[in-house]
């Protein structure tokens, strides 16, 4: 497995301010990465250019998380309730207390994993059997996975053993590895390491011979050679599926690489490549965000994110990712 012993320590108590800045960044570019890339969801780059050219901003007049934001919110609640201290029973209770247990409506926009575990849960099986389903390798917990690297933030092998935690509910096997890869590459940006550097603690944290390493690997190898190149080298060409995490996080961490951290581009260069394009672009847009802070945002992507709206789970909803990202992170020093 790759090394991370270049990745810089947590930054100083001292730094809360900048520690808070690149929370705030990673949890609103997870939320502005969904809502630019829901449109493009499930289509091909030639679908994205006959119906829009290329996308360089928000193509719907009202731009909003899917279940990508309102899930990573649930997690996120959910870890600044327990911190270090939780286990698969906290989240087993807290997917009982505010999904399973409720009556969710129409459930739109929720991935098949979750569908899956939630028909688990309400069958009265218990983790891990609840995540004994057939999409347990998708990328429904990557999505989810940027609020314990902000958490763990300079320490990513917490942050993907925390995420394997609450992954342990709904994923098995590779989907637990993409949920592991998102978190520790997050917990790296979020202590200022370089690309090179976020790459490494994400490979660091799954099997070197998974799958999911391996189109990380391939992703971020030709990514110099920008998106459709990463494309080729992750995307299994006619396969039905788009929310396989294996290609999702590969696509998002070459995305993030071919910009060189830059937020803009990365975000944009996993829209363009289509498949899944919301979650690629909300991990992107977690890793450059962690990277860059939220002012590398541009206003008119960010000002339009407003309170979750509850579409997937009603009881997310008027919670704000900018008020995720100040739980998980320590309050700024009195001068």
């Amino acid at each position: 497995m790759a090394s991370v012993a270049c990745v810089p320590s947590v930054p100083a108590p001292g730094d809360a301010g900048g520690l808070r800045e690149r929370a705030r960044g990673a949890m609103l570019g997870l939320a502005v990465g969904d809502a630019l890339g829901a449109p493009a969801e499930n289509m091909k780059p030639s679908e994205i250019r006959r119906r829009w050219g290329r996308i360089t901003g928000y193509v719907v007049e009202h731009p909003a998380g899917t279940d990508d934001t309102e899930y990573a919110i649930f997690s996120g609640l959910l870890l600044a309730r327990h911190g270090s201290a939780l286990t698969v029973a906290h989240v087993e209770a807290a997917w009982h207390q505010w999904i399973a247990d409720l009556d969710e409506g129409p459930f739109r926009g929720a991935g098949f994993s979750e569908r899956g575990t939630l028909e688990n849960l309400r069958r009265g099986l218990a983790a891990p059997i609840s995540a004994q389903h057939r999409h347990a390798w998708s990328d429904g917990l990557a999505m989810r996975a940027a609020p314990f690297g902000v958490f763990a933030a300079g320490a990513p092998a917490e942050a993907a053993r925390l995420v394997a935690v609450d992954g342990t509910v709904s994923h098995e096997g590779e989907g637990i590895h993409g949920g592991r890869a998102v978190a520790a590459g997050v917990a790296a940006a979020m202590a200022g390491a370089p690309v090179e550097s976020v790459v490494a603690a994400a490979l660091s944290v799954i099997p070197a011979d998974s799958w999911t390493a391996r189109s990380l690997r391939r992703a971020v190898a030709v990514a110099h050679r920008g998106e459709r190149a990463v494309r080729s080298a992750v995307v299994i060409g006619g396969y039905p599926w788009t929310d396989l995490a294996p290609e999702a996080v590969g696509l998002a961490f070459g995305a993030y690489a071919a910009a060189g951290g830059d937020f803009t581009t990365a975000v944009l260069t996993a829209v363009n490549m289509g498949r899944d394009a919301d979650t690629t672009a909300a991990v992107a847009g977690a890793l450059a965000g962690a990277s860059c802070g939220a002012t590398a945002i541009p206003p008119e992507w960010s000002t339009p994110i407003g309170p979750a709206l509850g579409t997937c789970l009603p009881s997310m909803r008027g919670h704000h990712v900018l008020d995720i990202a100040d739980l998980l992170t320590p309050d700024e020093e009195a001068p």
